[in-house]
């Protein structure tokens, strides 16, 4: 017993020195005297998986596969025509799939977050082409559904018809169209090579994570909010101990990001996930203890002109690391 009892209490010592320990601040708060924030509980699932799933519900595993039946057509306010199951869900592809050949890259874990449609008893949606209705066999053997040559799934997350939740997930998951292209209001579709974004999908903002990641043709893997705005950090600022060298006028080019929900993020460093109370009383979101804005210059999602501004604003990655500073 007596064992038992030192060896909890060595485990909680060791638990509350984590914490407090976060970011540099051995008492939990800033050189100011201001509260630093709680890091990620120990054991929390990570986000940051290859597919950009976040998890999938128990039992998802031991899911079969089902067919789409009568396909039809969601009209969305954010993203245009969707396309939907015979219940009314929404369908996805995935930018890591491949149409020539026609091949299917999400399995395993990804598979439990994003349940493939199986092929067979599925018919074409009132109106559509249904030459575009075609399958695929999986590495498993069993054939998923295709329109358009890309490979169909739904979202474990989305509960109810209408739900959307799985758009711009990772920044490679997206719902799909009646043609098997990425929805987007107007029936813009996707340029060829899939670079459309996820926030771009229609030309407004659609509903991402408060932070999730977005993979730029030049920047490769960043940070982006809510609005799908990159995320930038300042490398006059300091992360151990956590300040900011921003403030006043610096604000107004290069706005703070507000603390964001650890589970409202997906691929994004849990460590030193915490929220920076600034010497001026606003709350700041961070990533490793690097203090994270926006850019007033960006003027729609997928922008980057904040990026190696002075040689000290640089787009930051999922890590909190400054992309494409000098070592």
């Amino acid at each position: 017993m007596k064992t038992w009892r030192n060896a909890s209490l060595a485990v909680t010592a060791a638990t509350v020195l984590a914490l407090t320990t976060a970011c540099g601040q051995e008492t939990g708060t800033q050189p100011n005297g201001q509260a630093v924030g709680a890091v990620n509980p120990a054991g929390q699932p990570a986000a940051n998986s290859g597919y950009g799933g976040g998890g999938a519900p128990a039992g998802a595993a031991d899911a079969k596969p089902s067919t789409a039946g009568q396909l039809a057509v969601w009209e969305s306010k954010k993203l245009g025509e969707v396309l939907t199951d015979g219940e009314g869900m929404t369908l996805y592809r995935f930018d890591k799939d491949s149409v020539d050949p026609v091949t299917s890259n999400c399995n395993g874990d990804c598979a439990k977050a994003w349940p493939v449609v199986a092929a067979g008893d599925v018919t074409p949606a009132p109106g559509t082409d249904a030459s575009l209705i075609g399958s695929v066999t999986r590495a498993d053997g069993t054939k998923q559904l295709t329109v358009g040559g890309w490979p169909m799934y739904r979202y474990a997350k989305d509960a109810k018809p209408g739900d959307a939740n799985g758009q711009g997930v990772g920044g490679t998951w997206f719902a799909s169209a009646p043609d098997g292209k990425k929805a987007a209001l107007g029936g813009g579709g996707e340029e060829a090579g899939g670079e459309e974004s996820a926030e771009e999908a229609g030309g407004e903002s659609v509903d991402l994570a408060g932070l999730s990641v977005r993979k730029d043709p030049k920047l490769g893997e960043i940070v982006v909010d809510k609005n799908g705005m990159t995320a930038y950090v300042f490398t006059k600022d300091s992360a151990w101990p956590m300040k900011t060298a921003c403030t006043g006028a610096c604000l107004e080019k290069w706005p703070v990001i507000a603390p964001v929900d650890a589970n409202d993020t997906v691929g994004i460093l849990k460590k030193g996930f915490v929220t920076f109370d600034r010497p001026d009383g606003i709350k700041q979101q961070t990533i490793d203890c690097w203090p994270i804005y926006t850019f007033a210059g960006d003027k729609k999602p997928g922008d980057t002109n904040g990026q190696g501004v002075g040689g000290t604003w640089f787009a930051v990655s999922p890590q909190g690391k400054p992309v494409g500073a000098p070592s």
